[in-house]
């Protein structure tokens, strides 16, 4: 029972799995807050686009 302890204490292919998955969680949620930021911003500069050229339109008729 003490060799068998002492083996799992030793593998760690586990831990390394599971680090490699909270980075690639970590790396994603990064990802996603960026591209709903950006997202976001975007649809600011259409808007006040379109609102420029109604205004622009509605003004030359």
């Amino acid at each position: 029972m003490k060799k068998i302890f002492a083996r799992l204490m030793k593998d760690e292919s586990g831990a390394t799995a599971i680090e490699y998955g909270l980075i690639a969680a970590l790396v994603s949620v990064a990802l996603i807050a960026g591209a709903s930021s950006l997202g976001n911003t975007i649809n600011d500069t259409f808007s006040k686009l379109g609102n420029k050229l109604s205004t622009t339109t509605a003004n030359k008729l």
